[in-house]
């Protein structure tokens, strides 16, 4: 069964077709990874997919409904979490308010409520379990923007998946990172999207890899091939446009 379907996609700005029929089909709890060039259109996709943008045509369902242009807001509590190529925490906020924000969240407690949350001990508890499950209990009192880089990514990936959406949607999420990061960012991932549907843009064709069930290259904005992590590798097409460029 599909949880994410886009027909006949297209997006442009003021005139410049950055997306041209993109039809793309993702199966309930598989990890499926969109690669391609620079430019290729996959960031764009992505915000069509989460309603920052609206497609120029084209339709976007999710979960069997129809979804085109909903807004971020309303994508989030149909069940579709995201992070950004670009860190987006609270920097000033501790790893574990950052966490407890999201969970408060999933739970549908409102900003009014604030005051009276370090009451809620249940609330307390599960915020905690997330940040021993991501290796950031001992950085639980450290506001985000002080911690290292690699582990700054990993809230950041938590809190896209501590809201426990139905899809999530991973934009580079190993960008930057050193090897050491990266690898522990995959086990991560790995683990936190055990038995969950992910989409996944990334540029490390070794992440792409091991973690990915399914792929789909996109070049100049469109599909040029969709398949099993095997199968791609030896597409000659995706050879030519993509991957033999990476090997040279």
């Amino acid at each position: 069964m599909n949880i994410l379907e886009t027909k006949g996609l297209y997006h442009d700005f003021k005139g410049l077709e950055v997306l041209f029929d993109v039809n793309l089909e993702v199966k309930e709890k598989e990890r499926h990874a969109i690669i391609g060039p620079n430019g290729a259109g996959k960031t764009t996709l992505f915000n069509v997919i989460t309603g920052t943008y609206h497609p120029s045509r084209g339709l976007v369902f999710f979960k069997g409904k129809e979804v085109t242009g909903a807004r971020p807001h309303k994508m989030a509590r149909l069940g579709m979490g995201r992070s950004f190529q670009l860190t987006s925490t609270f920097s000033r906020l501790t790893a574990f308010q950052n966490i407890r924000l999201a969970v408060l969240s999933k739970k549908g407690i409102r900003f009014h409520l604030f005051n009276k949350v370090d009451k809620m001990q249940d609330i307390t508890q599960e915020t905690d379990e997330i940040l021993k499950r991501i290796n950031l209990d001992r950085e639980r009192n450290l506001p985000a923007g002080m911690l290292s880089y690699g582990k700054h990514r990993a809230l950041e990936i938590s809190l896209a998946l501590a809201t426990d959406p139905d899809l999530v949607m991973l934009d580079e999420p190993t960008a930057g990172m050193s090897r050491d990061e990266t690898h522990y960012a995959v086990e991560l991932i790995r683990r936190l999207t055990e038995g969950k549907t992910a989409v996944i843009i990334e540029h490390d064709m070794d992440v792409v890899f091991s973690l990915a069930d399914r792929i789909t290259v996109l070049h100049y904005g469109q599909i040029l091939a969709t398949g099993p992590p095997g199968e791609i590798k030896e597409n000659q097409a995706v050879k030519d446009a993509y991957l033999g460029e990476l090997e040279t």
